[in-house]
């Protein structure tokens, strides 16, 4: 009986232990669209850098763009970059930007065919199931669900008790064509939406998700273009159903924001449990720190890091 006593009291220690860990107040830090205007731009996104490490956040998020749109798109400004997210000291997570490939047709660009940059920079920036940075942590691929093998850049990972995750969306449309082939397109948006389910169901017994993309899928508060309408409508499905709170964070129009642009019952209604946050960019080389707060009913609060 004593020792069956012992092994309860450790139980319940232990539940608590684990309990009291997931109420924790934790940071993190998003950023994006940069460096854009380059060489110029190295040594301020190396004080960046500095400036993040110096920070000692728990994760760090790229959200896409991590070059302009009218720069090369070459081997070796992708392999410069890989070398940049490695020097950052906390886990460092990337999901890909517009410009990265979807736009690498431009002449300024280099005129290369999109398709063959993606597979490229799935090949250099998805080649294992860990974050970038010199403290890992492990990430839970797409491409291990079934069907879904070459979205290796969709990841969710755990922490705090709190259920993240990356969703390939970019600007441009999100490759959407008006005229064209848009096989890639229907693919990928097939993978997304596929996608949200799973996050959302991993999702259920945390306290709360956050998202992270490239695309402002919300520009100028104009309804989602074609690129992009199915998949607002699945988020504001899942989010409705959820009943947690739900937090997006992204880049691509390079202005800080907060908003809740999800309107519902006949576009009557905010979509309350449901927030976005969009980061500077650009010229603006700043970042934004979140803070989780578990006493928070809201979860986070939202801090600009201004960097000189």
């Amino acid at each position: 009986m004593n020792h069956l006593r012992l092994s309860l009291v450790f139980c319940a220690l232990f539940i608590s232990l684990l309990a009291a860990g997931q109420q924790k107040k934790f940071t993190f830090v998003a950023f994006g669209d940069m460096p854009y205007r380059v060489p110029n731009d190295y040594p301020k996104f190396e004080r960046v850098i500095k400036t993040l490490n110096q920070e000692k956040p728990d994760f760090i998020v790229h959200v896409g763009d991590f070059k302009s749109g009218s720069s090369l798109c070459s081997t070796e400004y992708f392999e410069r970059m890989h070398a940049y997210f490695e020097t950052f000291e906390p886990p460092l997570i990337y999901t890909p930007g517009d410009n990265e490939w979807t736009d690498c047709n431009r002449k300024a660009a280099g005129e290369y065919d999109p398709l063959e940059r993606l597979d490229v920079l799935r090949k250099m920036f998805y080649g294992s199931d860990k974050s970038f940075g010199k403290k890992k942590i492990n990430l839970v691929s797409q491409a291990k669900s079934s069907g879904f093998g070459k979205y290796v850049e969709n990841n969710l990972w755990t922490y705090g008790g709190l259920q993240f995750a990356t969703i390939h969306l970019v600007g441009s449309n999100n490759n959407f064509k008006d005229a064209g082939d848009n096989q890639e397109f229907i693919d990928r948006e097939k993978a997304n939406l596929a996608w949200l389910e799973q996050v959302f169901a991993s999702a259920k017994d945390k306290k709360g998700l956050m998202l992270f993309t490239q695309a402002d899928m919300f520009y100028k508060d104009m309804k989602p273009s074609k690129g992009f309408e199915k998949v607002v409508n699945k988020l504001s499905e899942l989010t409705q159903k959820y009943g947690k709170q739900v937090f997006l964070v992204n880049g691509d129009s390079h202005r800080f924001i907060t908003d809740k642009p999800i309107l519902i019952n006949d576009q009557k209604a905010t979509l309350m449990n449901f927030t976005r946050v969009q980061v500077f960019g650009d010229a603006e080389m700043a970042a934004i720190k979140i803070t989780y707060d578990p006493k928070s009913t809201t979860l986070f609060q939202v801090e600009q890091m201004l960097i000189d």
